[in-house]
């Protein structure tokens, strides 16, 4: 039996603009679970104190592709890629973790001792048991903290890139598909951020 779970999730297949973002989160007992929430559901504020609190206690990865990425291998495939290295990224520092936490590692197989659970209908290729379940980010503590990482991760890049192309707001939006992300793509033509594999 699995003596560890993970939660994962992706932020950010929807918008036009932009990186597909990941989290991979494996949670300790002590952890305050009141905290979590779908990322969705979270206000702004909600979502950066719970990612503080789950950085500093949590064992967690992030996974980042970019917007050219996806156009080559399509959101799908990206975001199941950016699973696999946020949870790359976990396992790196699971030893050190563990042994922050005064647990022993197990004698087995690291990976044989995690299964992962992840939103939605389709798992990535990780090395260790996992099954993908709908609507999972508002289940599993784990999950919800897998979406608030990548959520909040994210936003700060989207944030960032409105530093560098204010004229499309992308520190409003965040590349979502609003009316006013649209109109301004249609009038001045997209940003070098743009997914140029999605209609609009």
């Amino acid at each position: 039996m699995s003596k560890f779970v993970c939660g994962l999730d992706e932020a950010g297949r929807g918008p036009l603009a932009g990186p597909v973002t990941a989290g991979c989160v494996i949670l300790p007992k002590d952890f305050p679970t009141e905290i979590l929430n779908d990322s969705k559901k979270l206000s702004e504020k909600k979502r950066v104190a719970a990612e503080k609190v789950i950085m500093e206690k949590a064992c967690w990865g992030i996974g980042v592709v970019d917007h050219e990425t996806i156009d080559q291998m399509n959101i799908l495939r990206a975001s199941m890629y950016a699973m696999q290295i946020a949870y790359e990224m976990m396992r790196a520092k699971l030893p050190d973790w563990l042994s922050s936490q005064g647990i022993a590692l197990p004698q087995t197989d690291l990976d044989a001792c995690i299964s992962a659970i992840t939103d939605g209908t389709t798992c990535p290729q990780i090395p260790c048991a996992c099954r993908c379940e709908p609507k999972a980010d508002g289940k599993y503590p784990e999950v919800m903290a897998a979406s608030i990482i990548a959520k909040v991760e994210r936003d700060k890049m989207m944030v960032e890139f409105d530093k560098l192309y204010p004229e499309y707001g992308y520190a409003k939006h965040k590349g979502y598909p609003t009316a006013a992300h649209i109109a301004v793509c249609r009038e001045i033509g997209m940003s070098p951020i743009q997914r140029r594999t999605f209609t609009f």
